[in-house]
């Protein structure tokens, strides 16, 4: 088992990765902008492709399951038809001031939806409200930990609750319901150079000042470790969750020019 120092210690290495300095960054500020510049760019896959994971639908079938799959791909890695990486948070590293935050709304709304988070992947501004809902008439109990600890539960369909991500860095969320297979990621950002990629792999960051950064791919991890015990709030029994290897980072630098757009391609791999 995982010390307590060890935990600290990887929770605060994350954050600074996650935040581009957490500890030094102390506030963000917006400023006017004239003649700032674009980042556009791919996270692509290279190599063979790592078997996906899933698993068994085993409780609630009838609203988890409602087209009898038996098993639910946990989404870890989602790969596309031309090796586009999708759900990859790209951020700037160092950012102190620019423009406003504007993080798309289906990014910090969190469903709950056939025993399944949607979106996976979300981002949030730090000191902003994340807003989390159930559409499934079973109970779910969000648990976060990480940058954030909730424990939430939801035993209503659609009546939102909404949180402050105070924080910098990754939040994950599971289950407590005895969903296991459910699982979904969050970064709190301190500044609005962050963006998920879509389907097929492509990013923008917009509004950026003009200069030299070091810009950074982030993907969770997507090979599973071991089980885990806990605990089904609901019946008290224990139940085996899933624990994942942890998140990657990949780092480019990148010259933003006076409205100019500058072009970056990640590549990776499972190496």
């Amino acid at each position: 088992m995982m010390s307590t120092v060890v935990k600290i210690a990887l929770f605060a290495a994350l954050s600074l990765v996650a935040g581009g300095t957490a500890a030094g960054q102390t506030s963000y500020h917006v400023v006017s902008l004239s003649n700032s510049g674009t980042i556009t760019g791919t996270v692509k896959w290279s190599g063979p492709l790592p078997r996906s994971l899933t698993l068994p639908i085993n409780k609630d079938v009838q609203v988890c399951d409602p087209e009898s799959y038996k098993t639910r791909d946990l989404e870890r890695l989602i790969i596309g038809p031309q090796g586009g990486v999708a759900n990859t948070v790209v951020f700037l590293k160092n950012v102190y001031s620019g423009k406003p935050f504007n993080f798309p709304e289906s990014r910090r709304f969190l469903d709950q939806k056939s025993c399944r988070y949607e979106p996976h992947v979300l981002l949030v501004a730090q000191d902003d409200a994340l807003r989390m809902n159930s559409s499934d008439p079973v109970l779910h109990t969000i648990h976060m930990d990480g940058a954030a600890t909730y424990n939430l539960p939801f035993p209503f369909t659609n009546q939102a609750v909404s949180r402050t991500m105070q924080s910098p860095g990754l939040v994950n969320v599971k289950c407590n319901g005895g969903h296991v297979w459910m699982n979904a990621e969050i970064m709190v950002a301190p500044h609005p150079y962050y963006a998920v990629t879509d389907q097929s792999g492509k990013f923008e960051l917009t509004d950026v000042p003009p200069g030299e950064y070091e810009i950074v791919a982030w993907h969770e991890g997507w090979s599973l470790l071991r089980q885990q015990a806990a605990i089904d709030v609901l019946t008290q029994r224990t139940i085996q969750r899933p624990v994942f290897s942890e998140p990657r980072t990949w780092q480019n630098k990148v010259t933003v020019d006076k409205n100019e757009t500058a072009v970056v391609k990640f590549v990776l791999s499972d190496k």
